[in-house]
């Protein structure tokens, strides 16, 4: 997908955006509320205080990491906003934003549930790898929302250039 110079500072926004606030929702969600995994509960089970502790370490890092990818699209959509190229589409942002998370869905997943078995989306499931599946299959399905949205959302003409 060709983007030209005002619509790319808007998407690149988004889907940092995307990526760090499903990133973050990803760790509020399964490892805080419903606590069914944590970073590295497939390798080192949370079944000591040790343990514990240093699967919440980790956790801290991986929401570090998301809060970081959120700043930078958040600072990413300042820059956007600013000059006399800019352009806006509250549905391509919202099409980037959903690209971003379900491609850190869809990666997180292959990577730390499949590839590396670091933990699965509910370690303590009969069969691991439903829950899993369900995971990348939500992930693809923003994926391809998220593309929809914004290929919907048209290109910018010169009379959108505020």
């Amino acid at each position: 997908m060709k983007t030209d110079k005002r619509r790319g500072p808007l998407l690149a926004a988004g889907f940092l955006l995307g990526a760090g606030l499903g990133g973050s929702a990803d760790g509020i969600f399964f490892h805080q509320i419903m606590q069914t995994h944590q970073m590295l509960s497939g390798w080192l089970p949370p079944s000591n205080l040790l343990d514990i502790k240093v699967n919440q370490f980790i956790d801290g890092l991986f929401h570090l990491f998301t809060w970081t990818l959120t700043l930078l699209g958040v600072a990413l959509l300042y820059a956007a906003g600013r000059g006399p190229q800019r352009w806006w589409s509250g549905r391509s942002l919202l099409g980037a934003g959903l690209l971003g998370w379900g491609l850190f869905n869809v990666l997180e997943g292959l990577v730390n549930h499949h590839m590396l078995g670091l933990h699965h989306v509910i370690d303590q499931a009969p069969d691991p790898r439903i829950p899993d599946a369900i995971y990348l299959g939500v992930g693809l399905l923003m994926m391809g929302l998220g593309l929809l949205l914004i290929r919907r959302a048209g290109r910018p003409s010169p009379a959108d250039a505020r």
